[in-house]
This record gives structure tokens, C-alpha cells and sequence, in this order.
């Protein structure tokens, strides 16, 4: 099977039930984000639109060095509206520094690690191996058109 890029059926959903929380509005009655993450997968994981949740079946931290299991924790800018276009998009790029992926690994799923792991968005890029060295996925520009994570 292959990865396949998406933004996860589940995700959707729980949009709708108000299950996650990328701003500091009063949800759920809290007044702070929840804790995203962004955990790296094999290139022969099945990971896409049907998964519900993070699980370590799959992930790099199986097959490397210096890559915690269940990846970086990222932190989204506040989400915003253009039009009929909600969005947001992790503040930095993420990186994974001094790690050691000799098994070929092609995406990042980004979940809620406050929310039971839920996940929200698979992204797909070129097969990578990485020797001692830093592994950087860049964002794109937080607005409508390109924002990493996008609702029209």
C-alpha cells in the first residue's frame, strides 16, 4: 500500500463537534490551543483519508535514531478567514535535527495529541533518507490559496 496525501474524513468530522481547538477561544471551556504534533511514516505505511488517530504502526521511530516516537509538537497560528476560506498553518517549519532515517519515509500525519491523538492531515513528499544530519518540511504561506491547512 502507499501513503496518500489528504485531509483526514475523521478530521472533518470532529471539526463539527467541536473537538479541536487551534486557537485560544473559549472551547470546551478552556482558554488554551491544544497540542498538535507532526510524526513521520515509513514509505510502505498505510497511512491517508481513512486514519482516525496516531499510532506508532508504521512510524519512522521504528527504523532510526534520534526521532521521538509520535514526532514534534507544532504550534498553528491563530486561524484565520478569507472569503469563504478558514486556515491556518504551523508557525516554523518543522524539523527533526541529528536524526539517522535509514528506511525510506514519505509522510507527516499532523494530529491532536490533546484530543485521544486524533488526526487531522496527512502530508505526502519525495521518499527520504536522512544520515546524521536535520530533516526540514518548510510551511507554505499561511493565507487562503496555499495555508496548510484549508476549509472552503
Amino acid at each position: 500500500m502507499a501513503n496518500t496525501q489528504a485531509m483526514c474524513t475523521s478530521f472533518k468530522g470532529e471539526l463539527l463537534k467541536g473537538h479541536h481547538n487551534f486557537g485560544v477561544g473559549v472551547i470546551r471551556a478552556a482558554t488554551t490551543a491544544d497540542t498538535f504534533k507532526a510524526a513521520l511514516f515509513l514509505a510502505s505505511a498505510t497511512i491517508n483519508a481513512t486514519t482516525t488517530a496516531y499510532s506508532t504502526t508504521g512510524e519512522v521511530s521504528s527504523s532510526g535514531t534520534n526521532y521521538t516516537a509520535g514526532g514534534n509538537t507544532i504550534v498553528f497560528t491563530a486561524p484565520s478567514t478569507s472569503g469563504t476560506t478558514a486556515f491556518t498553518t504551523p508557525n516554523a517549519a518543522i524539523s527533526y535535527t541529528n536524526v539517522t532515517l535509514t528506511s525510506a519515509f514519505d509522510c507527516v500525519l499532523i494530529y491532536n495529541s490533546s484530543q485521544s491523538n486524533k488526526a487531522i492531515s496527512v502530508h505526502t513528499f519525495g521518499s527520504q533518507t536522512v544520515t546524521a544530519g536535520t530533516f526540514t518540511l518548510t510551511m507554505p504561506i499561511d493565507d487562503a490559496s496555499t495555508g496548510l491547512i484549508r476549509l472552503a
